[in-house]
């Protein structure tokens, strides 16, 4: 399978089929109309910080991406620190996580959740 072929196109932030099968999975165990919304705050060891949250509620201004049955938003302000990423879901031996890469990040701390620019 190439990265094409396994990535929803996005301008800001693009899925991969693993991410979208795993957001499915979460939201299937939440009440009807849940999202994961996916936003970056100011925080964490190295600046920002990127945050998770199951919602069922959705802004004006969200960007609302979907794939596969999996529903993402990214909040306006959000947008900027965004733009080019690229939301996987990975398993390994060191566990499960989501893995933002984000083009625009310099930097990013061990824990994978936050990133300077």
């Amino acid at each position: 399978m190439t990265v094409a072929n396994e990535i929803a196109d996005s301008t800001v932030l693009t899925l991969t089929d693993s991410a979208a099968r795993r957001i499915k999975r979460v939201l299937a165990k939440e009440p009807e109309g849940a999202m994961l919304r996916v936003s970056v705050e100011g925080g964490g060891c190295s600046g920002f910080q990127y945050l998770f949250d199951v919602t069922r509620s959705r802004n004006d201004d969200d960007l609302v991406i979907e794939k596969d049955g999996a529903v993402v938003l990214v909040d306006s302000i959000s947008l900027p620190y965004m733009e080019g990423s690229v939301l996987d879901f990975v398993d390994d031996l060191i566990g499960q996580s989501f893995k933002i890469s984000n083009p625009h990040a310099s930097a990013s701390c061990g824990c994978g959740t936050s990133f300077s620019i």
